[in-house]
This record gives structure tokens, sequence and C-alpha cells, in this order.
């Protein structure tokens, strides 16, 4: 298969669990091929997990699961050394984090302090435990949930954090014709036991490699610098992206535009990936009167087109 029919592959079997969720199953499509990591935050009960889980075996890759808690410690994350009577010496355990996906369930309800320890996973692709560093399996993602932040037992996600993640989607409650497939079929968890992997390792790297080859014009980036400027200017926010950022959301536009089956961007790629990139980064001004992802589109309908 060529690389369009791999990805309408993939599209199509998610699409068979997250039923009506086209839109955030090529959300979270493109940012695993962009190479980042990925938050869904949404109410309890609306599908996040089964997406999660949905991504890591229909790409084809090896996962763990944490349910993240109050309790957790970083040590329960990246694993400890035990002293072995057999060898005479320490052995290290390795924890979840040594998955290729790291599903990350409710993050929001650990404590900072554990999930500071992921900074280093997700930056680095690497843990250091007891003075040793270790590098994780490749690729690696992590998929975490969080529930909204006016919920009981939540923790606010640190903004170093928050800037790990390449995007933040929201799944939303399922229109009426999508919910009565729900009640009326399977369950999803049921379907999970039995998807295939679209996907081997080398797929996925062949197509990640694909993306960095998708060509951005010299007016295209000059649209992505207005609206990286638009940021900064303290019409719309607090405090603009940086420039970490603005790298992270080229990588996630020429995702989609390889996912619409074109070897270019286009601004309409800038613009559909743009507030799930940027949306969770920045604070928008007080008297804005609206939410962070309301705000990014309002800034892309005052920013003019190349």
């Amino acid at each position: 298969m060529d690389v369009t029919q791999k990805i309408k592959a993939v599209l199509d079997q998610l699409n068979t669990v997250m039923v009506g969720k086209s839109a955030q199953v090529q959300d979270g499509v493109a940012c695993l091929l962009a190479g980042g990591h990925l938050l869904i935050e949404d109410v309890p009960g609306v599908g996040k997990t089964t997406l999660a889980h949905a991504l890591a075996r229909t790409f084809g890759l090896q996962f763990s699961r944490v349910q993240f808690t109050a309790d957790l410690m970083p040590s329960d994350l990246s694993g400890v050394s035990v002293y072995d009577r057999g060898q005479e010496r320490f052995v290290f355990h390795p924890g979840p984090v040594f998955a290729q996906v790291l599903l990350a369930d409710e993050i929001n309800r650990a404590s900072p302090k554990t999930q500071s320890a992921l900074l280093e996973a997700m930056e680095e692709k690497q843990v250091t435990v007891e003075g040793e560093t270790r590098p994780l399996p490749w690729p690696f993602f992590v998929i975490a949930t969080q529930n909204p932040h006016d919920q009981l037992g939540t923790y606010a996600l640190p903004e170093s954090q928050l800037d790990r993640f390449l995007m933040r989607i929201s799944l939303g409650y399922p229109d009426r014709a999508a919910e009565r497939e729900l009640l009326s079929g399977h369950g999803r968890r049921d379907m999970l036991e039995t998807l295939p992997a679209m996907l081997s390792v080398q797929d996925l790297t062949a197509l990640q490699h694909a993306v960095g080859q998708v060509h951005v014009a010299p007016p295209l980036l000059d649209y992505v610098q207005d609206l990286i400027s638009a940021t900064r200017s303290g019409r719309w926010f607090l405090q603009g992206l940086s420039p970490r950022a603005g790298i992270a959301l080229m990588r996630a536009a020429r995702a989609q535009a390889l996912i619409a089956g074109r070897d270019y961007v286009a601004p309409d790629d800038v613009q559909a990936i743009l507030p799930q990139c940027v949306a969770h980064r920045m604070v928008p001004v007080s008297d804005a009167g609206r939410g962070a992802v309301e705000q990014v589109r309002a800034m892309i309908d005052a920013v003019p087109l190349p």
C-alpha cells in the first residue's frame, strides 16, 4: 500500500470504534504521525481512554496503561532497583514508562511531583533513575487523558507539562445518530480486543519520514510567522507561542497535509490544526470573554491569508 492507502486504512479502522468522531480521530493520527504527544481532555465516559487504546493498537505499538491517582509516585512510572540475593546486586525493574505508548489515564489526578516525572521522558525520550540515564523504546508516545479542571480531585497541569503535548483535543458528547449506534451496538471495549495492527514500526517510520518531506512554501511560512506574532502581540493572549511551539505547529501541519493526500502544506492545514496545537499553551487576555480555543479561532479570522 502507498502512503495514502495506509493512512486511509488507519482512519477507517479507528472510525469503526470512535463513532461520529472523525475529526478528533484525524487529529490523533496527525499528532502521532508528527511524532508528538496527545492530550485528550473531556468529562468522564465520552471515550477518551477508548480512543487512546484504539490508537495504540491500530499503530501496532506495545503499550502500557497507568491510572494516575493522588498517591502515584514517580518511581511507580519509571521503575525501581531491587536487591537480588542470587546475583548479590541491585537489579533495575523498569516501570510502565518503558513502552512505545504510555496511556496516562486521568493524568491531572496525580500530584505535580509525579506529573513532572514525565517531563524528561516526553522531551528527551529517556528517564534518569538513581543517577543512571536509560533510553526509552522507540517510538515513544504519551497519550494522556484528563478531566476538566473544575472536577474534584484534579490538579492543573503545569505550563511546562502542557508544552510537551503537541496537541490537545476534546471529544464532546456524540450526536444523536452516533449515540443511537453506540446504544444499539456492541461495547467499544469489546471491539478493542479484536483490533488488528494496521501498521508496523517500519511503516510508522516511513510515514513520519514522509511527513518531514512535505513541502512548505515561503508564503506559507510568512503566514505561520504572522500567526505566531499575533499570539505575542498582547491583543489575544497574555503570553505568546514559543519557538518550540511554532516548530511543533509546523510538524502537525505537515502531518495534516499528508493525511489530506498532498505533498505541500496549505493554509487550510494550518488553520485546521492551530486550535488543537496552541490553545492549551496560552491564556486569553482577561477581557476576551472567550475560552482559549475560541480566542484562537477569532485570531485566525483576524490574520490575513497570504
